[in-house]
């Protein structure tokens, strides 16, 4: 059975000429990738659009994996470049959530919850909103390190950046997504962090 195979024999396979193997590998990334891909576009279609554009470029390019390391980490290499190059294309904004309009946007949408309301949400649903309202980097580290069990050196390595310097980043990212829950949810925040 094709899914108890590794990634490697599953790209060994398609390389020659086994359609039905890229298919199983695209099963077993797609949900990641396509949470990945959300945190840097936001919106669902453009998330999808990322993820079916990544997974195109993997296959074009899938002759020139060496498995230095693992499949997924070069894949996540893959979304990341794709989903800046559509950003870019997009020339979305990427301000900052301290941006006063932003703000505004974010505390009205907040002001509708109703403590009752608060309380019965689940934790990961507010977590996934903070996390929503990072900037995209800093939400792909989050999202690589705590959801896509990803190390240091493999976010790293889909990112181009050194490992300490990715260490740095998740410190601070995660700094920020303590501000953002502590903002959306005051002393909820204590009990999910």
């Amino acid at each position: 059975m094709q899914s108890k195979l590794s990634d490697i024999a599953l790209i060994e396979q398609t390389l020659a000429g086994n359609q039905q193997a890229y298919a199983d590998l695209v099963k077993r990334h797609q949900r990641f990738v396509f949470t990945l891909a959300m945190r840097f576009v936001k919106t669902r279609e453009d998330a999808e659009e990322v993820a079916q554009d990544s997974f195109i470029k993997a296959y074009r390019s899938l002759s020139a994996f060496q498995g230095n390391s693992k499949f997924s980490t070069w894949l996540y290499s893959i979304v990341y470049t794709t989903a800046m190059t559509f950003l870019r294309k997009r020339r979305l904004d990427t301000d900052s959530i301290d941006d006063e309009e932003t703000y505004i946007q974010i505390e009205s949408k907040a002001s509708g919850y109703d403590v009752n309301n608060v309380e019965n949400k689940s934790r990961s649903y507010y977590l996934n909103q903070a996390i929503e309202q990072l900037l995209p980097d800093d939400a792909a580290i989050i999202t690589m390190f705590y959801q896509g069990e990803q190390s240091l050196e493999e976010i790293g390595k889909a990112l181009g950046m050194e490992a300490n310097t990715v260490k740095v980043k998740l410190f601070r990212a995660r700094q920020r997504l303590k501000e953002k829950l502590e903002r959306n949810l005051k002393h909820e925040a204590k009990e999910l962090i």
